[in-house]
């Protein structure tokens, strides 16, 4: 499954996405995750998204992700940088060359 997350900063906010990615990378330590890829938006409009953040995961790592370390930080270092967030769990995986 593709475990999605849609963020958009609060104004003002431009997080390092290198430091983001190297926190997530951590999740691959957990059985039955994959991959990880961070997909940043291109497009500079007031009404769109600005990163989302794909985990590309079996759905029985879920509890395991959501109890992980790695989601932990991301919450308590980027939760207030955050003005809005959507999840989305999709069927399916990263295509091996990404």
């Amino acid at each position: 499954m593709l475990h999605c997350i849609i963020v958009k900063w609060k104004d003002g906010v431009k997080p390092d996405y290198d430091c983001i990615a190297s926190l997530f990378e951590g999740v691959l330590n957990i059985d039955g995750i994959h991959k990880v890829r961070l997909v940043p938006n291109v497009t500079d409009r007031p009404n769109r998204y600005d990163l989302t953040i794909i985990v590309d995961m079996e759905p029985s790592a879920l509890p395991l992700y959501d109890e992980s370390e790695p989601h932990h930080l991301w919450k308590s270092r980027y939760g207030e940088m955050i003005a809005s967030k959507a999840i989305f769990d999709a069927d399916g995986h990263l295509p091996s060359e990404l």
